[in-house]
């Protein structure tokens, strides 16, 4: 039974938060639009007179919505997932923190020599997993979606102590140029942008927006070629994105996939394999074969072609916690430091 289904009947009176308060429940989380890293420098809309902001780490792992009532403790994907099982050692730490009732807002990231690591994260056991908090809807029976993030952020500070699992993200201080420019040197994925004052709003608006350090994005996986020579499984992921309703072509990708890797991956494709193509144009691939476009895979890449196809594209992983519905084309544009 998923944490936000459950009745105060259906927990032990010494597992009750204080008071009997109002049970935590799944909160579609708030997400961040894109742009690009002009937007940093003068004239662009994060300087200058579009208010002031608040700067993070764009971290590289998985979102995470944890939600706890009294000993029961649930991890869910964006669309909700469960990784509880995935996640135990994280289970553990928020079943220790002192208030009990309590939803945290967050990335699950593994660290590898102290950088985020996505591969990692992929193969599981790599690195160091360490859930990444960075917002707070809900503490002990209050719903804080209503105060502004400067709040909710202190609030979140005195409730999370940190510790190997757990951590909280703190603004960064300093010229927002200069802030991106940095995130790429270290290895982040690139920067959040959240406007000061601002409320927790489920779904994409205008007032979180993420500015990646290079191009990279989720993509629907509509197919996959024949492997050639050694290869095993398959040859390349056939890549779309949704536009006015229907699956656009963005090309294929090749590289960046583990022998473990390709097998897995091939075993799910193979089960969701149909007849039909789901994109709304020809392919054009030879060999093709085609599949329901259910999974999403991370992608980077150097930039889009003018047709409209991925340039120097590479694998990262897979992300179950994206929906295929939500997946769009997004503009990029690396930044100086990252080119």
């Amino acid at each position: 039974m998923a944490p936000g289904d459950m009745a105060p009947g259906d927990m032990a009176p010494g597992d009750m938060a204080p008071g009997d308060m109002a049970l935590a429940a799944f909160v579609e989380p708030m997400l961040a639009a894109s742009l690009g890293g002009a937007a940093t420098r003068a004239g662009g809309p994060l300087r200058g007179g579009g208010g002031s902001w608040l700067f993070e780490p764009k971290l590289d792992g998985l979102r995470c919505v944890a939600v706890r009532n009294g000993r029961d403790v649930g991890l869910w994907s964006r669309n909700r997932l469960s990784f509880n099982e995935r996640f135990p050692e994280l289970v553990a730490e928020l079943r220790r923190l002192p208030a009990n009732n309590f939803v945290l807002d967050g990335e699950v990231v593994a660290l590898v020599g102290g950088l985020p690591s996505f591969a990692a994260l992929q193969e599981g056991g790599a690195g160091r997993v360490v859930y990444w908090v960075f917002d707070l809807p809900w503490l002990l029976g209050r719903d804080l979606r209503e105060l502004p993030v400067e709040q909710r952020k202190a609030l979140l500070e005195k409730a999370v102590p940190e510790s190997m699992h757990l951590q909280v993200v703190k603004p960064l201080s300093g010229d927002p140029t200069a802030l991106l420019e940095r995130a790429c040197r270290e290895g982040w994925e690139g920067l959040v942008a959240k406007r000061a004052g601002s409320l927790y709003r489920s779904g994409r608006g205008g007032e979180w927006v993420k500015l990646k350090c290079n191009c990279r994005q989720e993509f629907v996986i509509g197919g996959f070629t024949s492997p050639m020579g050694a290869r095993t499984g398959f040859g390349a992921l056939l890549l779309g994105y949704w536009q006015d309703g229907q699956l656009a072509y963005a090309g294929k990708v090749g590289t960046g996939f583990t022998e473990a890797t390709l097998r897995r991956l091939f075993k799910e494709l193979l089960d969701l394999e149909t007849t039909s193509s789901p994109f709304a144009a020809p392919v054009g691939e030879r060999g093709a074969r085609f599949v329901q476009p259910r999974l999403v895979a991370e992608v980077a890449f150097t930039n889009w072609t003018p047709d409209g196809r991925l340039r120097h594209p590479s694998f990262l992983g897979l992300r179950p916690d994206k929906a295929s519905s939500e997946v769009v084309r997004e503009e990029c544009v690396p930044t100086p430091a990252a080119r």
